[in-house]
C-alpha cells in the first residue's frame, strides 16, 4: 500500500505506513553510499529532535504556529526522545546538501507523528506542514549544526567517563606494582631503575591529561546558532523566536547554552568541530602509544620482554597451539588508526567549505560520533578485558634489574662521569656487577654504591576523575 505525495520536483509514491514522506524517499534513492541510516546514530537523531521540539515550543510561544499544532509536534518529539521510531530516519549519513535530507527526514517524521497524535492520517500535511509548521522560523543551516554539536557534546561526556575509569585503572595497577623494580628503558636500550607502579602510574596521569583536553572542548559545544535561518540573517524567523527557542533548548537540554555573538560567522564555522577532532585523535594517538607499550612489555612469552603478563582472551593462532596474542590492545591500536584518518577527513570537509555555509557537515558529523563511540568502547574494553587482569613476572624483572648496568648513572655525581662509563663498559664485556667494579676501584664501598644505585619510588599521588 502507497500514498502519493509531492514535492516541486513532482509526485512519489511512499509507503503507506512510513512516516518519512518525499523528501526522505529522494533522499534514498540518491544517496546509497554508506548504507549506514540515520538511525545508526541514535543520540543524533535525538538531539534533531529536540532541537524541534524547542522549536515548537517557542514558536508556540510568539504565536508563530497555533497551540493545537505545537502540542502535536511536542507530543510527537517525546515519542522520538524516548527512543521509538528511530528507524524512521532512513537517509544515509554520507549525503548531498549540507544535511538537508537530514532535516527533511526529521521534519516529516515529526510532522507525520504530530498529525497522528491530532488524529488524522500520514500525509495529511494540509492540516499540519513538515515545512511551514515544524521547520517554521528554522533553516537546515541552523537546525544541523545545532543539533551536531548537542550530539557530540552528549557522546563526550560518556568518552570522558570511561576514559576516567580507564585512568584510575592504570592508577590502581601503579598503586599494586609499588615496589617492584625494573630497568627503565630509552630508545629501546637500558637506562636507570624505576618501578613498574611509576611506569604504570605516569599511563594514568596522561590519560587523566587527556580527558581534561577533551572535558575543555564542551563549552565550545554549547554554543548555537538557532535563529540564524539561511546564512546568519535569520530571515524568515518571527521576533524573539531565537531567544524564545535558545532558552528552551536549554531547558530541555539541561545544557548551558548560549545563542552565537555573530550569527553570520556561526552558520559558516565548522571550527569546534576540527577543535574536537584534534583533542579526539590526540588521545587516540596516546592511548595507542600506551598499547604499543603493553604489547612490548608483554612480548614473548619466553623470547621478548616478558615483564607483564597481559590475561588471555583468545587462542592466537590456527597453526601454533599454545600461542595466545594481545588482541584487546591491538584492537584499540585499529580505532586509533581509524580516528586519525578521520581526522584528516574532517580537516579536509572543514576547508572545503565554501563562503556562508560548508557542505559537508554531514560527513564531519558522522566521522565525529563514530570516532567517539569507537574510542568509548574501546577504553571499556581495553580496561575491563586487559588493564585490570595485568599482572608483573617479578622474578624475571629481579634479574634484569641485578644485571643492568644503567643503574651507574646514579653514581655519576659521585665518583665522575668518565669514572662510572668505564664501570658500565667493564661491566658489559666482563659480565661482572657494577657493585664489584666499583669496590675493586676503591671509590666506593660496596654498600655506598648498592645504596645510590637503589631506585628511590617518587611519590606520586592517584589521578582523580
Amino acid at each position: 500500500m502507497y500514498r502519493t505525495e509531492s514535492d516541486t520536483l513532482g509526485a512519489l509514491p511512499v509507503p503507506a505506513e512510513a512516516y518519512w514522506g518525499v523528501h526522505t524517499a529522494r533522499a534514498v534513492e540518491n544517496f546509497q553510499v554508506s548504507g549506514i541510516r540515520l538511525s545508526a546514530h541514535p543520540v543524533l537523531v535525538r538531539a534533531l529532535t529536540t532541537v524541534k521540539h524547542a522549536a515548537a515550543l517557542a514558536n508556540k510561544e510568539i504565536g508563530a504556529i497555533q497551540p493545537h499544532k505545537a502540542d502535536a509536534i511536542v507530543a510527537a518529539c517525546r515519542d522520538i526522545e524516548a527512543g521509538r521510531h528511530h528507524d524512521e530516519f532512513r537517509v544515509d549519513v554520507i549525503q548531498g546538501g549540507a544535511g538537508t535530507s537530514t532535516n527533511m527526514n526529521a521534519n516529516e517524521v515529526i510532522a507525520n507523528l504530530a498529525l497522528e497524535h491530532m488524529g488524522y492520517g500520514r500525509g495529511r500535511y494540509d492540516m499540519l506542514s513538515p515545512l511551514d509548521d515544524v521547520n517554521r522560523c528554522q533553516s537546515t543551516n541552523d537546525v544541523y549544526p545545532t543539533a551536531l554539536r548537542l550530539a557530540v557534546s552528549m557522546v563526550l561526556n560518556g568518552l570522558l567517563a570511561e576514559l576516567g575509569s580507564l585512568s584510575k585503572a592504570f592508577d590502581a595497577k601503579g598503586q599494586e606494582f609499588a615496589a617492584i623494580v625494573k630497568v627503565g628503558r630509552t630508545q629501546l636500550q637500558d637506562a636507570v631503575p624505576m618501578t613498574l607502579g611509576q611506569e604504570f602510574t605516569a599511563i594514568g596521569v596522561t590519560l587523566a591529561e587527556d580527558r581534561a583536553r577533551i572535558g575543555e572542548t564542551l563549552p565550545l559545544l554549547h554554543e548555537t546558532s538557532l535563529g540564524a535561518t539561511a546564512i546568519g540573517t535569520g530571515i524568515t524567523a518571527e521576533p524573539g523566536y531565537a531567544a524564545a527557542a535558545v532558552r528552551h533548548l536549554r531547558t530541555l537540554t539541561g545544557l548551558d547554552l548560549r545563542p552565537a555573538t555573530d550569527l553570520v560567522e556561526a552558520t559558516a564555522d565548522t571550527g569546534v568541530f576540527l577543535q574536537v577532532s584534534g583533542v579526539l585523535k590526540r588521545t587516540a594517538v596516546k592511548l595507542s602509544k600506551v598499547c604499543n607499550d603493553l604489547r612490548l612489555l608483554s612480548s614473548g612469552p619466553q623470547s621478548g620482554f616478558a615483564e607483564i603478563n597481559l590475561p588471555p582472551r583468545q587462542a592466537g593462532s590456527s597453526i601454533m597451539p599454545g600461542k595466545v596474542n594481545p588482541v584487546i590492545p591491538e584492537m584499540v591500536n585499529q580505532i586509533a588508526y581509524a580516528v586519525a584518518g578521520a581526522d584528516v577527513s574532517i580537516t579536509m570537509a572543514a576547508e572545503n567549505g565554501q563562503l556562508q555555509l560548508n557542505a559537508f557537515e554531514p560527513l564531519i558529523g558522522h566521522l565525529l560520533l563514530t570516532m567517539v563511540e569507537w574510542l568509548t568502547r574501546g577504553c571499556a574494553a581495553l580496561r575491563t578485558k586487559c588493564v585490570e587482569g595485568i599482572t608483573a613476572n617479578e622474578e624475571r624483572l629481579a634479574r634484569q634489574v641485578a644485571g643492568s648496568v644503567g643503574s651507574v648513572t646514579a653514581l655519576t655525581p659521585h665518583i665522575g662521569y668518565a669514572a662510572a662509563a668505564a664501570i658500565a663498559k667493564q661491566a658489559l664485556a666482563t659480565g661482572s656487577s657494577v657493585a664489584d667494579l666499583v669496590e675493586q676501584t676503591g671509590l666506593l664501598s660496596r654498600e655506598q654504591a648498592t645504596g645510590l644505585m637503589a631506585p628511590i619510588p617518587q611519590s606520586v599521588p592517584s589521578v582523580s576523575g
